[in-house]
């Protein structure tokens, strides 16, 4: 009955209650800002992506005060970052969004 699952239960059903009430819901403690901010890029870049863009016009568009010239961006680490969002984009559209229901946890 009982598993490492079972706080991350209480808060869904703590913050369904609220909403089922109309009393203001509390914020969810398993998504930090960071973790928000992260999955809305990999979510773009996965969009950007599935319509056929380019990983340098991505970076445009998510990095536009940072350059983006063809001569250095093999070297760039924006390039890197954009392989990893889009990497992980893919794995949350794959199922892996599941993990943002739980709390992050220490191994």
């Amino acid at each position: 009955m009982f598993d490492e699952l079972t706080p991350d239960r209480l808060i869904a059903i703590e913050r369904l209650w609220h909403a089922m009430f109309g009393k203001r819901v509390p914020p969810d403690p398993r998504l930090t800002p960071q973790r928000r901010h992260r999955a809305r890029l990999m979510l773009r870049v996965f969009d950007a992506r599935v319509a056929g863009a380019s990983y340098r016009k991505i970076a445009e568009q998510i990095f536009p005060k940072l350059k983006h010239d063809a001569a250095t961006w093999d070297e760039n680490p924006v390039r890197i970052t954009i392989a990893r969002l889009s990497r992980d984009g893919m794995s949350y559209v794959r199922g892996g969004y599941r993990t943002l229901l739980r709390r992050p946890r220490r191994r």
